[in-house]
Parts: C-alpha cells; structure tokens; sequence
C-alpha cells in the first residue's frame, strides 16, 4: 500500500520584517590589527590612486579589488571604507581565490573614495597609536568603557567610524588593481560596470562594434584582434571572458540502424515541451507530433547529420516508452515544439542564446524546455556562462524551467561539465547506466565551487544498454546525458502540465525523490550524481510510502520572514514518532557580474516542531536567521560553515534527519502541538530582489513504527483550516483531459 502526496492549501503564509539593526560593527576575533597593517593597506591605497592618475582610459572612475581573508558574509565586508556603508552598492564582481577559501571582491568607486579610504586609515592609525599602543584585539575593540575615554571632537574621524574602519581591516588582506588571465580566441567578454554604454566605452579604447554584438548591459562578442586590443588597452575591465563555443557540440555515441516504428496515433490533449537543438527531420513516423521551426541561417550549409541528433532526442519526449520499455515511465506521450537552431557540426553559442531567448518569449504557453546542446570547454570556477546567466534570467522572467543534458566527455582531459550545464535555476542531468553507475562519458561538476550541477542523475544509455531513438536513416541505438534529459522533461512537465503543480514543486519533487534520505552524500557522488538518481516510474515520484505522510506547500515571499505555525503534526502519546526531511526549491535573480556571489536572494527554510515561547526548533539544528541572532564570530557560524553545513545561497535547500534504527519519538511542548515553517530572506544586493519570490516545498514526515498515520493528518488539517488535495494520478489526468478539450458550439 503506498499513500498520496498532498497539497496544502487556503492558508497564506504570514509576512513580517526584521526587527532591529545590525548591532554595529563586529571585529574578526581571529586577528589583531596594528598600526603597522593600517600603514601597509594605506600604502597599497596610495599606490593604487598613482596607477589610476596616470592611466588613461574612457571612464572616470576606479576599479580595486579588495582580498579578503576569508569567504565573507555581507556583514563582514568594507561598510566604512571606500563607499562606506554603501560599499555594496559598488561591488562590480566577486571570485574566489585560487584554494576557495577567500572572497576577491572588486568595487568600482572614485577618485575622492580613495581619498577618504586613505585619510581614514591614516587617522585610524593615528588613534590607535595614540590611545591603544599600536594594537586592538576583539577584547579591547569591545570595551566600550575605554573607547569613550577618547576625544573624538577634534578628529576627522568619529569613534562609530574608527571602529567600522577597523572592523573592515580586520577582514581585509590586501587591495589590488586585478588582471583577467588573456583568453587568446574570439570571445564572449564581460567587463566589469563603470557606469558607461558598453560600445562607448569599447569605443573609447579603439574598438568599435555594431549593437547586435552585445548580449544584456556589460556582455559583447570581441574578435581574436579585438580582444588583444582590449587586453593590451585595458585588460583591468575585463570581469570575465570564454572563447566563443564555436566548439560546442552534440558529439553523442551511435551504435547501428534499424527499421524505425510505422505508425503512431494521432495527438489529442497531450501537454507540449519545448525542444531547442539541431534540426528535425520531418519524414520520421512521430512527425505530426511535432511542431517544427527551423531557426539555422539559410546561408548556413545543412547536411544530413544534422537532423539526427534533434530528431532522436524528440523521438524520446514523444515514444520514448514505446522505443524503450524498461524505461516505460507512466506519463504517456507528449508533444513536441521544436526548434533547430543549430547544426550538428561546430557553431557559436553566442547567436544560440540570443535565438534561444526569442523562442521563449514567444512561445510563453511552454513551461518545460529540453536543451541538449552543450559545450565542449570546461565552465570556470569564478564565473557563471555567459549561456547559462541567459537561461538563468530567462527562468526567472517567464515563469519557465529547461532540463539540460550535462554535456559529454569527447576527450580524457575534459573533467567538468560544459556550459551550459552551470545554469542554476535549471535542472541539469546527468547519465547513468542501467546498473544505476555513473556512464563513462559523464562530465563532472560542481559550480561555482558550490552550486550541485547535475542536479540529478537519470538513464542516459552505455553499452550494458543502449537509448533506443528514431533518427532519420531509422531507429538507433545511442548514449549520451543529450539522452538522459528528456526523459526528466517528460517527468517536469507531467508534474507541471497535467498535475498542475508549479515549477518550483515539480522542481523539488524530481529533487527529492531522486535524494530520498540520503542526508550526506560524498562531494564524489554529488559531481557525477547531483541530488541522486530520479526513479523511473512517475507513480514513485507522486506517491510515498504507507508510513510516511509527504505533503507540499508552496507561498511568495514578501518580507523578511514568511511563516506558518500551523502544520497539525500528529501525536503519540505526546510525542512526535517521526524523522523529517524537507526540500524546498525557488528561482531567484542572478547576476553574472556579481561572480561567485551569484544568487542574488538567499531563502533559508526552517522547519520543525514548535517550543514553548514561539521559536521553531528545526529539524537540522540551522540557528541562522534568528531574532535575537548573536554575531557570526560568537557563535562560530562563519560564512563558509553556512554555506556547508546549510547550503546558504543555494536556490535547492534540504534540510533531514537520519532515519536510523531505534530512533526515540520526539517529545512535544505544552503549549504548541502544531510544527511550523520559516522561510527567512537575505538579499545580496536591491532589497526588493527577494520580494514576491515563489518556493515550494516538499515535506515527508516518516513514522519511525511504520504506522500509517496520513488520515489522522489530514483530518487535523481539515479542523485547522488547511484544503487538502490528494495528488491522485487518475484524477489528475482525467481532469487535464476534461480542461483540455475542445468545445464546439452549435
């Protein structure tokens, strides 16, 4: 017996804002500051201002890149020096060092910044000479008793100041004016924001381009020649730069021909997904499935190889059950808008994604689009694609989702994925064999360091067993992670179109069922694997076990804290006889710019039961985010362990417990028998970024006797307010079909 997931309906989450502020300045208790650091960083300052003064260049204003000395969280970076507290404002790119232990921060300020940055520091120096013999510790910068000894009326400096300044130094290794490394092919270049039109200020320094060669505001296609003048003239403003993927490529492995199936039904109410790739061959027996657009340039040479690979990957969205019946999922067939935009030799990626964002505002009833193109360069580890920030801003302006294949391995030296299989907000899969192991050809992740791109794993054929597709020559027998992403497609918009789930539950139900319990999988496993392997069987993603109760919420998040304390948890004797997990997935906005500190909004989940007093004891022990939170250094929550232990920045959050024998039921509190939920916003940059953004999440309560307590629930759900709706497959199709057909009128 298995039982239904739910959804929980009618009951808002509540909105509220953060109280208070941030308690002032807080200086890093891992390091005294002397008067001699003050004096090394004002010398690099001065030293930084005599480079600027005698470079000429098109903009008015200057680029320094602050190393800091550790990954650090928005609280620990300049707030009084530079821009003072609107120092963040002016962040124009963010890297890691080369160990990924520390933040490189690049800011673009002016020239009398840079004054006041030296003129403090020398002042700080000053005073810390003076009143504390050329050395603070934590200890002294926090004895408020000594400080107010000190005379700060005749000082250009105020003692809120003096403390900011130190408190930023504390954190501060070094200032540099950093050089991009030479990329020595036609690339897509990114230059860092100095507040100019990119073609003005490439103009300025000799290089004039024509407007359809700019990709946003800061990112354009530079010629082999152009970009040595760029690098010769001012190589400081290059943010970031990829050789254009004239290499990019299918490069998929076939095995031999045969008669292909003669004959299909024809199509009804099926939903329809979107599919970007080389082109499609319409003679195929699936072919009034498909909605073919073929978008290559007709001075473009076609050949024959290049309708196989969009061809066969279409023919596995349509009938890939019927080709392939040990991979029969239950969702049926679906249809197919195809658009070749590619070849299936070498083309470049920049004009792909130019086409790639036209198809999708103009087909903006599709949700769910296939793309199992992929580059064969290795993304870096500093900086998103330029492909994927497109797909990434693409998700989050139309309310779309695209699963993309998690590009192949052609050569022994290619070890990480291809563009753009960095794409955050996407769901990148990569291939298993039929064993359920990790395919010979796989590429690996992660990220940016950090983001688990794949996402998940699926069947993508090897030689234990081949994907059986329909090419043009007939059926084929094929592998590749090209082959393993549409059958992820198929899953999402099964989810999405006939059940009628948002993206961001359709994205967390693939998530979860694919992880399940597996609380701490080796960063091994995550580079091949993702998140785990997704089940093949549709029925074993909407439907869970008879002692679990696995129930879906999904809200907007407007103010700094979203919350319910109204989850009706059942009871035992007074206690809680479960282990919890919950997964929970939204689509933020992203900035390229920004480097590894991509994300631009932070959502944080806590989930658990509720203690006397109102606070959520979550199920992952997560103290970030609290009310009356302490600062990072007193409790020893530093930015990196936030980002370990609790994925902080991550837009896919799971956070479980260990469901292992003997486990002891949870006991409850006196005055709340209910759980609750928050989900608490952090915003990088525009405060407003976090408002009005949409997650969804997946809770799976386990009863630890094997008692099958969902009725029990879903009754105290009832009596609490909540709609329940049983996510019935049966229903659920017979509904889509019903909202799906044709009404004529006499």
């Amino acid at each position: 017996m298995v039982n239904n997931i739910l959804e929980l309906r009618g009951k808002r989450f509540v909105q509220a804002s953060k109280k208070g502020g941030s308690g002032g300045a807080s200086m890093n208790s891992k390091r005294n500051i002397t008067a001699n650091d003050l004096s090394r960083l004002q010398s690099k300052v001065e030293q930084i201002k005599e480079f600027w003064r005698r470079e000429a260049r098109p903009f008015q204003g200057i680029l320094i890149s602050v190393h800091y000395s550790k990954i650090a969280a928005k609280s620990n970076r300049i707030a009084g020096l530079l821009k003072g507290i609107d120092s963040n404002e002016a962040v124009v790119g963010a890297k890691f060092n080369t160990e990924k232990t520390k933040h490189i921060i690049t800011y673009y300020v002016s020239n009398s910044d840079l004054d006041k940055t030296i003129r403090l520091l020398r002042d700080a120096k000053n005073i810390l000479n003076e009143h504390y013999d050329g050395c603070m510790d934590k200890e002294t910068f926090a004895d408020k008793v000594r400080i107010k000894r000190i005379k700060f009326d005749n000082s250009v400096i105020s003692m809120s100041l003096f403390k900011q300044v130190l408190a930023d130094v504390s954190y501060i290794e070094d200032f540099e004016v950093d050089i991009a490394d030479k990329e020595r092919k036609e690339s897509i270049v990114t230059l860092f924001d100095t507040n100019m039109n990119i073609r003005e200020l490439l103009k300025g320094l000799g290089i004039d381009i024509i407007g359809a060669r700019v990709l946003g505001d800061q990112t354009v296609f530079l010629s082999e020649n152009e970009l040595n003048k760029l690098y010769e003239k001012a190589p400081y403003l290059i943010s970031m730069a990829t050789a254009d993927l004239s290499e990019m490529s299918p490069n998929d492995f076939n095995d031999d021909f045969s008669q292909p199936i003669m004959s299909i039904p024809d199509p009804d109410v099926e939903p329809t997904i979107g599919v970007i790739d080389t082109l499609f061959d319409e003679r195929v027996y699936f072919s009034n499935w498909v909605d073919y657009h073929q978008l290559v340039d007709s001075e473009i040479p076609i050949e024959s190889k290049d309708f196989r690979h969009g061809t066969s990957v279409s023919s596995i969205i349509v009938d890939g059950p019927r080709l392939n019946p040990w991979l029969d999922d239950g969702c049926g067939r679906f249809k197919v808008r195809h658009f070749g935009i590619a070849t299936g030799g070498n083309f470049s990626s920049f004009t792909i994604i130019k086409k790639i964002r036209e198809v999708v505002a103009s087909n903006s009833e599709i949700k769910v689009w296939n793309i199992s193109l992929g580059s064969n360069q290795e993304i870096n580890d500093n900086f998103i694609s330029a492909e994927a920030a497109v797909l990434d801003q693409i998700q989050h302006q139309y309310d779309v989702i695209f699963v993309i294949a998690g590009t192949n391995k052609t050569n022994p030296d290619l070890v990480k994925v291809g563009s753009p299989a960095d794409s955050i907000n996407s769901i990148v899969v990569n291939s298993i064999t039929k064993k359920g192991l990790s395919t010979s050809y796989s590429r690996r992740g992660i990220a940016l360091s950090f983001f688990a791109k794949p996402d998940v794993a699926y069947y993508g054929g090897s030689a234990e067993q081949y994907i059986r597709v329909c090419e043009p020559l007939g059926e084929a027998n094929v592998a590749g992670t090209s082959y393993a992403a549409p059958w992820i497609a198929r899953k999402m918009s099964y989810l999405i179109d006939i059940l009628g789930l948002n993206r961001e539950l359709a994205k967390a139900m693939i998530i979860d069922a694919a992880k399940g319990w597996n609380y701490r999988p080796t960063p091994e496993q995550i580079s091949l694997y993702g998140h785990g392997i997704v089940p093949i069987k549709i029925e074993d993603i909407v439907k869970t076990e008879d002692d679990e109760i696995k129930f879906l919420i999904t809200d907007v998040s407007e103010k700094w804290n979203t919350y319910s304390y109204s989850f009706p948890v059942p009871l035992n004797d007074d206690k809680y006889p479960y282990v919890a997990r919950a997964t929970m997935c939204y689509f933020p906005t992203c900035n390229r710019a920004q480097g590894v500190d991509y994300t631009n909004t932070e959502l944080n989940i806590h989930f658990g039961r509720i203690k006397d007093g109102g606070k959520i004891l979550t199920i992952n022990g997560d103290r970030q985010n609290e009310e009356d939170e302490l600062f990072e250094d007193r409790f020893l929550l530093l930015e990196s362990d936030a980002r370990e232990n609790f994925r902080k920045w991550d837009n896919v959050k799971y956070i479980a417990e260990i469901p292992t024998p003997g486990k002891l039921a949870k006991k409850s509190y006196e005055n709340n028998k209910n759980w609750g939920m928050e989900v608490k916003t952090t915003n990088r940059l525009d405060p407003k970024d976090g408002e009005g953004l949409r997650f969804g999440v997946v809770v799976t309560l386990k009863e630890i006797n094997g008692v099958n307590r969902i009725d029990e629930f879903i009754r105290n759900c009832n009596l609490n307010g909540w709609i329940v709706n049983q996510l019935d497959i049966e229903v659920r199709t017979d509904i889509h079909q019903i909202l799906s057909e044709e009404i004529e009128f006499e």
